[in-house]
């Protein structure tokens, strides 16, 4: 069991690494449907590393929906739980945002300050997560306030 484990890390990880510089580039984002793919980074719950991967992603209402038929096996879904502060790639440039974990061994997220088609969505998700499978809401950040350009702040 565990040479099978072994292969299908091995296999994800070559995959990732041929797909996601294009991913976080821009290619195949979620542009005129909602659904495409993204690339999240997570930093790691023990080695504090930052790591990236390409996952396949659905645009709500200014949110990013994430999946994973790996479920707790996934490690993104492990660090995202354990430190929610995630950044992803969408159409080539970079967000911040704070990654709401949805698994057998985690609890919901607050819905409540979700928006309605987010918990809708959510709400559908439920059953999976009975059969192994794992998503993540990805709650953007607010934009930081960003100056005119010629204008000087006065003190």
């Amino acid at each position: 069991m565990a040479s099978e484990c072994s292969a299908e890390v091995r296999f994800f990880r070559m995959l990732n690494r041929l797909v996601e510089p294009h991913i976080r580039a821009g290619w195949a984002s979620p542009r005129m449907v909602p659904g495409g793919l993204i690339v999240l980074e997570t930093i790691g719950r023990r080695s504090g590393r930052r790591s990236r991967l390409p996952l396949a992603a659905i645009r709500v209402d200014g949110h990013v929906l994430v999946s994973t038929f790996r479920g707790a096996r996934s490690q993104w879904v492990r660090n995202a739980a354990a430190n929610p502060a995630v950044r992803y790639w969408l159409r080539g440039r970079p967000r911040k945002a704070r990654a709401l974990v949805m698994a057998s061994n985690h609890q919901p997220p607050a819905r409540n300050t979700l928006p309605a088609a987010v918990r809708w969505m959510l709400s559908l998700l439920v059953p999976y997560t009975y059969a192994g499978w794992a998503f993540a809401v990805l709650v953007p950040e607010p934009a930081a306030p960003s100056r005119a350009k010629g204008k000087r702040a006065s003190a």
